[in-house]
């Protein structure tokens, strides 16, 4: 929290500065970690924001505000200096590191977290695949994007519920149901083809064939239920086994074939509310989305003229529903083919009564996997895709994990399939854990020497002054910006980051200081410093969902 500390201070700061100049206006400064050239821990650059203002040269008011920070806030800082233009570099006094060093000796899996209102309630809502097939690396990606956040916001203090809906109701299912139920009466002998438009995956014969050894009646199958039934069970043992587990499972049936009062579905009830809103109108027989009104290029279906809802009609009221359940605020992962959609349902949200601020919609793009270079073919003829247990049984859970969080939701992602098994530095999952596992090690075998000072009140800390040991606190104080920074871009991969920026301060450490030597006071203060990164790993890894092996 160390910049945070500092950001807060400057701001005071630059307040008082501010008024002394007559200036009321507020001022929003970045401070930032300079280029690894520049010796100095933060810069900011708060004096040529002020001196555009104030029309006059950035370096006199840098010195200004110098003066007034090595006056204000001496116990923070050592040393402040201009540099080009007029930032300002900033160094931190060790005694603030070694201080941040015992917060997170003290602290551990709770370092950074729990600063949140727990009674905001956030409903994070992820992968979502219609039960017509397994999952594919695509919804892995969703899958380990939701989920680490879904990690992250409980962390920070937010009350979260991770949901998965359940689109069961539609012609996706009717044809779903029809191709089980064909693949059944060719397994019992009947001359009948499977249209081009009905699923040809193996997976709906092998469900078929349950059947047909169960030797059920035709006319006492329900296909529909059948089906859905064990694609969803596929997709909860593969979410499982990828370290994903929901607290609710929302089947679209209760809001759109479940009648409450009036015998009317929540679906109906929210067009409903949309047309005597007049958000929505009546024309050639079907309901439409009067959303030319507000910028879209046309007007778009609910209810076609056939009686049948459309699947905006359903996310309306299933968006409904979220809000009625006391959620206040709702975050989507969408994959980037959804994009024209998202201004659509926040439109609904909006004609409804609610903010669309509160609705977060994270589009996250494509994943192409690449084995020796070389990229792979994502589905056969049959348009059966790369599925997620096929790349989980290749590489497994934490490499998988890991990987996907490797880029920000709205970049693309190749997926190395060979790099991600390898079992060396090359491998960023890899080289992480093993920073944990060898840190283990030296602990355990410190535990060998008499002497060692346990109690964090006594060891001393002021022996971890070469850079090094500075750089490494640091890194490990940046945790909690990398939290900040994951909660308000609402993207995990941060911490993918993080930790790989932190493997690596660890080995140029591990590589110039020994930590178990004849100094006992100093092999003390090092083992301490080892033992706050293994915290750090373990509360990065475990927000990621990637596990924490103590040997490799």
């Amino acid at each position: 929290m160390i910049k945070q500390r500092i950001a807060n201070s400057l701001n005071n700061i630059i307040i008082k500065y501010l008024q002394a100049k007559n200036i009321t206006d507020k001022l929003s400064f970045s401070i930032e970690i300079p280029p690894k050239n520049i010796d100095a821990d933060f810069a900011f650059n708060a004096a040529m924001l002020i001196a555009r203002k104030i029309k006059t040269n950035p370096k006199t008011v840098a010195q200004e505000l110098i003066y007034l920070i090595i006056k204000d806030i001496p116990e923070l800082i050592e040393k402040a200096a201009i540099a080009g233009a007029g930032f300002i570099n900033l160094t931190v006094k060790n005694q603030v590191l070694y201080k941040e060093l015992e917060i997170i000796l003290k602290e551990k899996n709770k370092y950074g977290g729990l600063t949140k209102n727990n009674k905001e309630k956030i409903i994070v809502e992820f992968v979502s695949a219609n039960p017509t097939g397994p999952l594919h690396i695509g919804h892995g990606r969703g899958a380990a994007i939701g989920d680490s956040l879904a990690r992250i916001l409980k962390y920070l203090g937010y009350n979260v519920t991770k949901e998965y809906y359940l689109n069961d109701v539609g012609n996706q299912i009717f044809i779903l149901a029809k191709s089980v139920e064909i693949r059944y009466r060719q397994l019992k002998g009947e001359k009948i083809d499977l249209p081009q438009d009905h699923y040809q995956g193996g997976y709906i014969i092998d469900i078929a064939k349950r059947l047909f050894v169960e030797d059920r009646n035709i006319n006492g199958i329900d296909f529909k239920c059948e089906a859905v039934k064990d694609i969803l069970k596929t997709i909860e043992d593969d979410l499982r086994d990828f370290g994903v587990e929901f607290d609710s499972w929302f089947s679209e049936k209760d809001i759109a074939v479940s009648g409450g009062e009036n015998g009317m579905t929540e679906v109906d009830k929210a067009c409903e509310y949309l047309l005597a809103e007049g958000g929505a109108y009546k024309k050639d027989g079907a309901l439409w989305l009067a959303s030319t009104k507000f910028g879209d290029d046309k007007d778009r279906v609910l209810k076609r003229s056939d009686g049948r809802y459309t699947y905006l009609a359903s996310d309306t009221a299933y968006h409904k529903n979220k809000f009625e359940r006391g959620f206040s605020k709702l975050i989507n992962l969408w994959g980037a083919d959804h994009h024209g959609y998202v201004a659509r349902i926040k439109l609904c949200m909006q004609m409804l009564g609610f903010s669309k601020e509160t609705l977060n919609i994270i589009l996250y793009q494509l994943v192409s996997l690449v084995r020796c270079g070389q990229s792979l073919a994502m589905s056969t003829r049959s348009g059966e895709f790369i599925t997620l247990k096929e790349v989980l049984d290749e590489v497994g859970k934490d490499a998988c994990r890991f990987f996907f969080l490797l880029r920000a939701p709205d970049s693309h992602l190749e997926f190395d399939l060979e790099l991600a098994k390898k079992k060396s530095v090359e491998n960023p999952v890899f080289y992480i854990q093993y920073v944990n596992a060898r840190c283990n090690s030296i602990i355990k075998e410190s535990s060998n020497r008499n002497g060692i000072i346990k109690d964090i009140e006594n060891v001393k800390f002021d022996l971890l002054n070469t850079k090094e040991e500075r750089d490494l606190i640091k890194q490990l104080a940046a945790f909690c910006d990398t939290l900040s920074i994951a909660e308000k871009t609402m993207s995990p991969h941060h911490f993918t980051s993080y930790l790989i920026e932190l493997a690596d301060k660890y080995h140029k450490f591990y590589e110039r200081r020994r930590v178990l030597t004849d100094d006992i006071n100093l092999t003390s203060a090092r083992l301490k410093l080892i033992e706050g990164v293994m915290v750090i790993i373990q509360n990065g890894l475990s927000l990621l969902g990637v596990s924490v092996p103590d040997k490799m």
